[in-house]
């Protein structure tokens, strides 16, 4: 059986995600007994349409062809940025279609209302990919600790923050070193300011309070605090202390249900499996009442790891 499906946008991500599905076809109908079939790119570019990555009548420049198309069961957004990717997300889901995305900025903002237009529509809205890239976070909380009462979440969940405290710690280089050294090697944005202020971090991290607890928390009221003002000697006090220093994002249930959050530099324990994510990898502690401590760790963002994650949801809604 055949699941047609549309990507929107054919970036770094949007190329990873077709080159999973594509490369791998073969592998994927014979786990699933399902194909993936590419029917629609939505992408502008001229350059990257004649790129010669995908056939160049795949693409389209007109989004009603995409949403207008009953044979399009599943929409993939991967223009990145607030608009017109919501919009896009919204008319799909009315009009019936599943929507997956791996941008973490927009569900966070729009939790609640991407969840209800699902909902009301009876699709569904997948967004594996926000969070730690290609680490199962969201399949973990909601299949494999679902008999869990999940009670604490911390996790390091943006690379290219890590990646500048490794080099610091490691290395010796300064803040401002460590960062022309990421941005050079790919690991950072030319304006880094989502990263390193812990923006990109508190976006992850309300959609992990949702998922975790149950309780949504825009990521404009955590408490967040950035590695910008980070200095060598903070790394070397931490050393000193027993610790390693990382940008954590953490969400604890208290007793009485309420919900502790933060995003902030934080002296993580030697024997801690957190303290041993290093470079721009990241990692998941999860602390559960009944399969106590789980940690997840992995390529955090990245054409392939984040492909290999909006592919996985993709599969899971054709099956």
């Amino acid at each position: 059986m055949t699941t047609k499906i549309a990507l929107l946008g054919f970036g770094t991500v949007g190329k990873g995600t077709y080159r999973a599905l594509t490369q791998n076809a073969a592998e994927i109908e014979r786990k699933t007994g399902k194909r993936i079939e590419v029917k629609k790119i939505l992408e502008k570019n001229p350059a990257v349409i004649g790129s010669g990555l995908a056939p160049k009548e795949l693409f389209t420049q007109d989004f009603d062809s995409i949403v207008n198309d009953p044979e399009i069961s599943i929409v993939a957004e991967i223009i990145g940025g607030s608009e017109p990717a919501t919009t896009f997300m919204l008319r799909a889901l009315r009009a019936g279609k599943h929507v997956v995305t791996p941008n973490k900025a927009v569900i966070a903002a729009n939790y609640d209302m991407f969840r209800q237009a699902a909902a009301e529509n009876g699709v569904q809205i997948r967004y594996e990919a926000s969070v730690g890239g290609a680490i199962p976070v969201i399949e973990t909380i909601r299949k494999s600790l679902v008999a869990n009462r999940i009670t604490k979440v911390q996790g390091i969940v943006n690379g290219t923050t890590n990646y500048i405290l490794t080099k610091m710690e490691e290395e010796g280089m300064s803040y401002g070193d460590a960062l022309k050294q990421a941005q050079e090697s790919g690991f950072a944005e030319q304006d880094p300011t989502a990263d390193v202020e812990g923006i990109d971090s508190a976006n992850k991290l309300s959609i992990l309070i949702a998922e975790c607890f149950g309780v949504y928390i825009k990521p404009t009221e955590l408490d967040r605090t950035g590695i910008s003002k980070l200095t060598r000697d903070d790394l070397r006090l931490a050393t000193q202390n027993g610790c390693k220093l990382k940008l954590i994002a953490s969400a604890e249930r208290k007793e009485d249900g309420s919900i502790e959050a933060f995003v902030r530099p934080t002296e993580v324990p030697q024997d801690s499996p957190l303290a041993a994510v290093r470079n721009e990898f990241n990692g998941i502690l999860f602390s559960c009442n009944m399969a106590d401590k789980i940690f997840l760790s992995g390529r955090g963002a990245g054409m392939d790891p984040t492909g290999s994650a909006m592919a996985a949801d993709i599969i899971s809604l054709a099956k």
